[in-house]
């Protein structure tokens, strides 16, 4: 039978980074498939850019190894590896056209001229951008600059592309543009991608799978529907988007059924591994709340409550209610929609597939 089975193309075992007695990086396994998009997400100082810094051999790691194809590369100096990176400041030469930026590689590997030229030109119609050869940096706009540190880098055909928060300096409207281009550029030339942000939104749009960081660990990896539907930490739901975290008590198990008093209330929920009498933690995306009677099931939650504020936010309407026994819970629907006023009677539920059962309180300190 044949192996379907993606490539491993890099990988990091037990990689550990301390500045002094910081440790930033706590041993970390990750494997990246070849023609991956895979994106290291999660808040400022939980690692991410360090991890990246150690793949591109700017930082040496304090132990583990990173190898590639199964080859050690772990000291191996910067120049010597097949990896490129792309920094959010794009730090290219001002004083240089375009071309010359984007060549600048080349002729350090002493590429000849004819050569370089063609390369140089199917890197700026890979990037959208024929034409400006002769423009300089100045020249430029933002994402214009961003597609030419792009250019400069593929240039060079590494294995790994490094991308450290390379849309943070551009505005929402172009980031969101970028996005798009970015994802349809990976797809074009089919090398892995290994990109850092602390942008949910942008990871969730562009990545094949996410790798959600906190206090220099993996959290939790997976597609990103797996990362934003199946949170296996309070963090997690957390970080990701918007939830209403929710404490209670587990009162019932039967099987994957589970059933949590909430204040007054008793929430049917599916969950593994379960225990009645411990408390758990609940998160309920905003979204997945129905403010109507819904299917009257015999395990459909349903709760009553009022309106304490409806705010229009464009493409959602975004109501926080109170529900009876003073729980507050944020609903969301489409922004076309009339929503109810403040201080309206309404009675949202919500089907026990869409509550993810969580371990309660904030997780365990690292050691």
């Amino acid at each position: 039978m044949t192996d379907h089975a993606p490539l491993e193309h890099l990988r990091l075992q037990a990689l550990w980074k301390s500045f002094g007695d910081v440790k930033a990086v706590r041993g970390i396994d990750l494997s990246v498939s070849r023609g991956e998009f895979l994106t290291l997400l999660g808040p400022s100082g939980c690692g991410k850019t360090t991890t990246l810094r150690m793949v591109a051999g700017f930082e040496p790691p304090t132990s583990g190894t990173i190898l590639l194809h199964g080859k050690d590369i772990t000291n191996e100096p910067p120049n010597s590896r097949p990896i490129n990176t792309v920094f959010q400041h794009y730090a290219l030469f001002p004083h240089l056209s375009v071309e010359e930026n984007i060549a600048f590689g080349l002729r350090m590997r002493g590429v000849p001229a004819t050569e370089r030229q063609r390369q140089v030109t199917d890197a700026l119609r890979a990037v959208a951008l024929p034409g400006f050869e002769r423009r300089h940096p100045r020249q430029l706009s933002g994402g214009q600059q961003q597609r030419v540190a792009l250019a400069r880098a593929l240039v060079n055909r590494p294995e790994i592309l490094l991308l450290d928060e390379p849309l943070g300096a551009l505005d929402l409207k172009l980031r969101r543009q970028m996005q798009l281009e970015l994802r349809a550029l990976h797809r074009e030339v089919g090398i892995s991608f290994l990109y850092v942000t602390h942008d949910q939104e942008e990871a969730l749009a562009m990545s094949d799978r996410v790798a959600v960081m906190n206090a220099g660990r993996i959290e939790q990896i997976g597609s990103p529907r797996e990362i934003y539907e199946q949170p296996i930490s309070r963090f997690v739901a957390d970080f990701i988007g918007e939830t209403n975290l929710l404490e209670g008590r587990v009162v019932r198990v039967d099987g994957t059924r589970v059933q949590v008093k909430l204040g007054p209330h008793i929430l049917h929920a599916l969950g593994e591994g379960c225990v009645t009498g411990t408390q758990v933690a609940l998160s309920i995306r905003p979204e997945r709340w129905t403010l109507t009677e819904g299917v009257r099931d015999a395990d459909m939650n349903r709760f009553s409550g009022r309106v304490r504020e409806s705010v229009y936010a464009g493409s959602v309407l975004r109501q926080v209610v109170e529900l009876e026994g003073g729980i507050t819970v944020v609903a969301t629907r489409p922004g076309n929609l009339a929503g109810e006023p403040a201080g309206s009677a309404v009675t949202l539920t919500i089907i026990p597939s869409d509550v993810v059962v969580l371990p309660a309180g904030p997780p365990d300190p690292p050691a």
